[in-house]
C-alpha cells in the first residue's frame, strides 16, 4: 500500500508540471487579472487597480490606522454542508467562481459545498477548494454590504489554505491557477496522510506545563515501543498563548493522550483530520506543490502578504514559490502573523479586521491574542 501511495505521489508531480508555463525568477510583477474570471472592467477587478506599487506606497504612507483595514482567509476544518451560502440568492459573480472551478476540479463543487455529504466534505482533496472559493465568496458579499473595507485595505493574510485565498485576493496569482494549486496541493497532502497513520491534536497548557519536553519523551516512546527509526510529533499550529495543535504519527498522539497529566497539560483534543499537516509526514506533498508552482505565473501583490511560515511578509516571487511549498511541511506561525500584524505604539488605533470565510475560528484566535484588536473584528459569512 505504500509504494501505490508513492507511485500516486510521482505521477500527481508529473501531472502538476503541465499546467502552464514556467515564469522568470525576480520581483513578483504583472497583472492576475487578465486571464482570470475577473477580468478588468469587473466589478471583482476594481479592488486591485492601485498600481505596481502598491505595496511599497502603502508600506510609505502615514496613514490613520483607524481609517485601514486587515482582511483574513480561514483554513482547513472551518468546512460545513451550507458554507456557500443561500444558493436561491447567490450572486452571478459568485456563481462564476464556483462554475469555473467546478470545470477544473471536474465534479460540482457548489453541490457540494451546500448539499455535503459532510463525510466527502471533511475529505482533504475536498475541503481545501471548498473554503478557498467560500472564503472569495464572502469576500464578494464584503464589497456588496461595505465596499470600502475592500479599498482600505493595507494588508492581507490567511491560515494555511487560507494563505492561497490571500494571495488570489492580493493579485498574486489568478483564480484559475489558485485553484489548479490547491487541487494538488490537497491531492498530495491526502496521499502523503495516507502513507503512514498520523493525526493533529489541539493541546491547552499553563505556564507550569512541559509541552515541547511531552513531545520529545512521545517521540521516544515511538522508538522503543514500536521500533521506529523517526517518529514524528511536533508543534503543527502556533494558535495562541497556551494553546498549540501538535500534530504526528498516530502512536506519538495516543501516548499524549494517554499520559498528558504527567506532563501538566492542561487538555488534549483530537482533531478530525486526514494527517499531520504542517509536520516532516507531509514531505512527499512538497514536490507536486513545487511543480504546479513553477508551472504558474507569480504577480506583484497589491497589498502586503504574510506568511504562516516566517510570519512576515512576501517580498519577491522565489520567495514566494519557496515557501509557499514549506507551508506544506512547516508549522503555521499564525500567533506570530498576528503579533506582527497588529504591531503598534500603545496609543495607536487598531484597524477594522475582517474573516471572510466559512466558520469563526481566525477570529476567536485574534481575541486570545490581541483583544483590542478584537473589538475591531468583523466576521463575514458567504
Amino acid at each position: 500500500m505504500r509504494g501505490l501511495k508513492v507511485r500516486n505521489l510521482r505521477k500527481l508531480i508529473k501531472d502538476s508540471s503541465t499546467y502552464g508555463v514556467p515564469v522568470e525568477d525576480g520581483r513578483i510583477g504583472g497583472d492576475p487579472f487578465l486571464t482570470g474570471p475577473f477580468a478588468r472592467g469587473t466589478k471583482l477587478s476594481v479592488y486591485f487597480d492601485q498600481g505596481d506599487n502598491a505595496v511599497e506606497e502603502t508600506l510609505r504612507r502615514k496613514i490613520d490606522p483607524a481609517t485601514t483595514s486587515v482582511i483574513m482567509f480561514p483554513g482547513q476544518g472551518t468546512q460545513h454542508v451550507g458554507m456557500c451560502g443561500d444558493t436561491s440568492s447567490m450572486p452571478r459573480p459568485v456563481q462564476v467562481l464556483y462554475e469555473i472551478a467546478s470545470s477544473i476540479l471536474n465534479y460540482d463543487l457548489l453541490d457540494l459545498c451546500a448539499n455535503g455529504p459532510l463525510e466527502k466534505l471533511n475529505k482533504t482533496v475536498y475541503s481545501q477548494p471548498a473554503i478557498l472559493v467560500s472564503s472569495l465568496a464572502a469576500l464578494e458579499r464584503l464589497r456588496d454590504t461595505d465596499p470600502d473595507a475592500i479599498e482600505r485595505c493595507v494588508v492581507t493574510s490567511g491560515f494555511s489554505i487560507g494563505e492561497i485565498t490571500a494571495l488570489v485576493f492580493a493579485g498574486v496569482m489568478s483564480f484559475e491557477d489558485a485553484i489548479r494549486v490547491v487541487k494538488v496541493r490537497a491531492e498530495a497532502m491526502q496521499l502523503a496522510s495516507e502513507i503512514v497513520p498520523s493525526g493533529m491534536s489541539t493541546v491547552l497548557y499553563g505556564a507550569d506545563s512541559k509541552l515541547n519536553y511531552s513531545l520529545v519523551v512521545a517521540k521516544e516512546w515511538c522508538r522503543r515501543e514500536y521500533k521506529m527509526e523517526e517518529p514524528v510529533c511536533s508543534i503543527a499550529n502556533y494558535l495562541f498563548p497556551h494553546c498549540k495543535v501538535v500534530a504526528g504519527h498516530t502512536e506519538a498522539l495516543d501516548f499524549l493522550d494517554a499520559n498528558y497529566k504527567d506532563f501538566n497539560l492542561r487538555r488534549v483534543k483530537r482533531l478530525p483530520v486526514a494527517g499531520a499537516f504542517h509536520t516532516d509526514l507531509m514531505k512527499p506533498a512538497a514536490d507536486p506543490m513545487r511543480a504546479v508552482l513553477d508551472s504558474i505565473t507569480i504577480n506583484r501583490p497589491r497589498m502586503p502578504v504574510y506568511s504562516n511560515v516566517t510570519a512576515n511578509r512576501y517580498r519577491s516571487s522565489g520567495e514566494l514559490k519557496k515557501v509557499l511549498v514549506k507551508q506544506i511541511y512547516k508549522p503555521v506561525k499564525w500567533e506570530q502573523v498576528i503579533q506582527n500584524l497588529y504591531q503598534r505604539p500603545k496609543e495607536s488605533e487598531y484597524p477594522m479586521t475582517f474573516e471572510c470565510g466559512p466558520g469563526a475560528s481566525l477570529a476567536a484566535v485574534l481575541k486570545n491574542v490581541n483583544s483590542k484588536a478584537h473589538l475591531k473584528c468583523k466576521k463575514i459569512q458567504p
